[in-house]
């Protein structure tokens, strides 16, 4: 597990319970942690001190919230039935484009044996052992997956954006305008 990770596992529940004191709706809060672990994936190297984390993280969470109430929730994450084999992110246009929009490009093309245990670890908060039983697989196939889907959404961005990994491993660029955006101009 990388460093990301096991501090954002460290403090979900806080996050998570800060933007429920804010939003009160569940699915507008998976969302909005959605953003927050993607901008916090994005921007680790520019955290200067390690022991700040957890205010940087809060920071991420209200600016994020912040920009969902000014964007009117312009973006869905639907969970309809993760048994059935459609799986939908919508997306509706808005200016200007951000890391968001090229995610849900992004998750919408993870295959599905990724996609379904990604979803369920890092939007929904559910522990790993618990979607083992849920999905019916061993355990160590879970979290092999939700590895590889997180892996695959690094690739998305560089794939998509053109970002790269710098010395310590984390994604850095600049997001595209649309037009030039390999995923969301799909």
């Amino acid at each position: 597990m990388s460093e990301i990770e096991s501090i954002w596992n460290q403090y979900y529940q806080d996050l998570k319970r800060f933007a429920l004191s804010k939003l009160k709706q569940e699915d507008s809060v998976d969302d909005i942690l959605q953003e927050v672990y993607i901008k916090a994936q994005i921007n680790w190297g520019a955290l200067q001190d390690i022991t700040k984390v957890k205010f940087w993280l809060l920071t991420i969470t209200r600016n994020t919230i912040t920009d969902f109430f000014k964007k009117n929730n312009s973006i869905e994450l639907q969970e309809s039935d993760l048994k059935s084999d459609d799986f939908t992110i919508e997306q509706v246009s808005e200016e200007p484009h951000t890391e968001k929009d090229c995610l849900v490009g992004i998750i919408k093309n993870l295959p599905k044996k990724y996609r379904e245990p990604l979803f369920l670890s890092d939007i929904k908060g559910i522990k790993q052992n618990d979607i083992a039983k849920q999905l019916h697989l061993p355990l160590s196939t879970v979290k092999s997956q939700i590895q590889r889907a997180r892996k695959m959404i690094v690739q998305g961005y560089m794939d998509c954006c053109d970002y790269t990994l710098n010395e310590k491993g984390y994604l850095v660029g600049e997001i595209k305008e649309k037009e030039y955006c390999k995923v969301c101009n799909h």
